[in-house]
């Protein structure tokens, strides 16, 4: 779901008001939410105790106008263990004026002892994305052909991974897409030459997957490695409107830097081969997680790959106060259709800088906005946790 130019609002109002006012000068009736809100800043639950929050969220983007939303955080410890990996699962869903609408939930999970991992997420909007063709030598695309792609999709890829090994998880993957009502619009109409999938599949794919994993907490890592390697194949046997496979290689890794910073940084790869690929499920560069800056899908084709790097200083030293930090990152990432076509001379770039705010002070969960600036764009992304 694109991110950019998203606006958080109210989910700090509460600072104010917890350090403003005195709580018996509040208004009966405002006293609940005064009390949840003093509960967020001042995170009043035992560490090892299971959390849950609530925010809203205000949006502005062209293609929608204004987006009103809610974003829910539920995060804890396998038999309130802290002992075990912290758990997360998150969301968020969003209305427009527009009457368009959506909803993406996230979550990673972990059984007592890490014996089971069920990683995946959840995706169910009507939300226009912006299609500049799938040729990746393009960097400047005549307004008339950029065309805004409105359609209903249902996105649902788990994994469900059992430990065989220390860190390491071996399992199934499922991955189903359906994309139907489909239009797409130009300044000129209806676009020319209408890519495969223009007209909706519905798409089933099994597989499996092969993750090691240090992480003790997916939201803000601070030490450790990660590694995935995941294989799909979609055939038609399985109700699926095309036959190809998909195969996704992610590596990070995070190192402390003295007490407070860390490093970090990340290697992605996603390739498809054989048959015909829909357009929405070719690798898609930019959005908030990989290549921030770039529009969702700017760049597309059969296969990416991107790096990226960032330095974070978690808290910063201000001296009144550990609940602000910062980061500075910067990636490179290029699309293509074949390996023999991959050339760095086709190679974009992205940098940028964010503010960070300690939500979950005994739990280490921050709330994040970064700006990144691209040479063709740039992008505003607010949320809960870090980008990898």
């Amino acid at each position: 779901m694109q991110q950019l130019s998203r606006v958080l609002l109210f989910l700090f109002i509460g600072v104010s008001i917890s350090f403003g006012q005195e709580k018996d000068s509040i208004p009966k009736k405002q006293s609940k939410l005064f009390n949840y809100i003093n509960r967020v800043i001042k995170d009043t639950v035992a560490e090892e105790r299971s959390q849950f929050m609530m925010y809203p969220t205000l949006a502005y983007e062209p293609e929608t106008s204004l987006e009103i939303g809610f974003s829910p955080l539920f995060v804890y410890f396998a038999n309130n263990d802290k002992n075990n990996r912290l758990s997360e699962i998150s969301g968020f869903t969003f209305f427009t004026v527009n009457k368009q609408y959506g909803a993406r939930f996230e979550h990673a999970i972990y059984s007592d002892q890490d014996e089971w991992f069920f990683l995946g997420e959840i995706l169910v909007e009507r939300f226009p994305l912006k299609y500049f063709g799938i040729q990746s030598e393009m960097t400047s695309v005549p307004r008339d052909e950029i065309a805004l792609v409105d359609a209903f999709q249902v996105n649902i890829k788990e994994r469900v991974l059992r430990k065989i090994g220390k860190n390491f998880f071996l399992g199934l993957e499922a991955d189903f897409r359906s994309l139907s009502s489909v239009e797409f619009k130009t300044d000129n109409g209806q676009l020319d030459n209408l890519p495969f999938g223009a007209q909706g599949t519905t798409n089933i794919g099994l597989g499996i997957g092969l993750v090691y994993d240090e992480r003790h907490n997916v939201l803000n890592v601070r030490d450790g490695w990660f590694s995935e390697f995941g294989y799909i194949k979609f055939n038609p046997f399985m109700n699926s409107s095309v036959d190809y496979y998909n195969i996704v290689s992610d590596t990070r890794f995070f190192t402390p830097v003295g007490k407070r910073n860390v490093f970090a940084a990340q290697l992605l790869g996603q390739f498809n081969f054989g048959g015909d690929v829909p357009f929405n499920q070719l690798a898609l560069m930019g959005g908030q997680n990989m290549m921030r800056g770039y529009f969702l899908g700017r760049f597309r084709d059969r296969k990416m790959i991107a790096t990226q790097v960032e330095y974070r200083m978690l808290p910063l030293k201000l001296g009144f106060t550990e609940r602000w930090g910062a980061t500075v990152f910067s990636s490179v990432g290029s699309v293509f259709d074949e390996f023999d076509n991959y050339s760095t001379d086709k190679l974009r770039w992205a940098a940028g800088a964010g503010l960070r705010f300690l939500l979950f002070q005994k739990k280490d969960i921050w709330a994040r906005l970064d700006y990144a600036y691209t040479p063709d764009e740039n992008g505003l992304y607010i949320t809960i946790g870090e980008a990898f």
